[in-house]
């Protein structure tokens, strides 16, 4: 909740704090910072941050837009480098793909999950189920938010130029990202998960016990890919 986060600058979330003093902001950046710092321990956290400046700027509405440089770039030595990306252009495909869960994929969700009031209900239920809400600021932000969001979706629908039916936006987008995988790997990243593979993996996974993921699951081709997200995810194959 906003009190929560009141005493930062940075609005959104997630924000990482590291030792009481060390700020990372945007989930893409935080993913990038932690994962130069596993492999390369001679940097320290406040050396690699220092690579994802921050940008300012202000929108077509005249609204402050922050950004940040670099952020699907790992901070890496060229010997590094090779050694995460044996593949020949396995490094640009990552990036291209990181950046399409953040510029398009996640656009996709709130249009879905919102889509029906009833859908729009069922997804506030889970929200105040999951989160820190008092009896009576639970069934207000439940019943308002569900109608809020039912209404922002419409719009969101709109300034992303959606279909009218917003499913097939997420069944294309899905079945896109599989048709990347191709049949002779098991994820993006080959034998194992690579950082387009958990991006939009966490994309997807917000949607898990709604009706959106169920339809999505059962009219797309990314049940296997994801049981295998799952499983890798449980197995903490993603370790250094």
């Amino acid at each position: 909740m906003r009190q929560e986060i009141k005493w930062s600058e940075y609005r959104k979330v997630p924000i990482v704090v590291l030792n009481g003093t060390v700020q990372i902001n945007d989930s893409s950046v935080i993913i990038s910072a932690l994962k130069t710092y596993m492999i390369s321990r001679e940097k320290t956290v406040p050396q690699i941050i220092i690579c994802y400046p921050e940008l300012r700027s202000k929108n077509e509405k005249g609204k402050e837009v922050v950004e940040y440089s670099n952020k699907y770039w790992l901070m890496l030595t060229e010997s590094e480098s090779k050694k995460l990306y044996p593949e020949k252009d396995s490094q640009k495909e990552e990036m291209k793909w990181r950046q399409w869960a953040d510029d398009w994929l996640v656009h996709l969700i709130s249009p879905n999950v919102y889509r029906t009031p009833s859908e729009a209900l069922a997804s506030f239920d889970y929200i105040v189920r999951e989160g820190k809400f008092g009896s009576l600021e639970g069934v207000f932000a439940k019943y308002m938010g569900a109608v809020a969001m039912y209404f922002i979706s419409k719009r969101l629908k709109s300034r992303h130029n959606l279909q009218d039916d917003v499913r097939q936006d997420l069944y294309k987008a899905v079945n896109q990202w599989v048709s990347a995988i191709g049949k002779k790997r098991k994820f993006m990243g080959g034998n194992q998960p690579n950082l387009a593979d958990l991006a939009v993996y966490g994309v997807l996974r917000v949607m898990e016990g709604l009706q959106a993921f169920e339809d999505m699951m059962e009219n797309t081709k990314v049940k296997t890919w994801y049981g295998r997200m799952d499983k890798a995810i449980q197995l903490h194959e993603g370790k250094m």
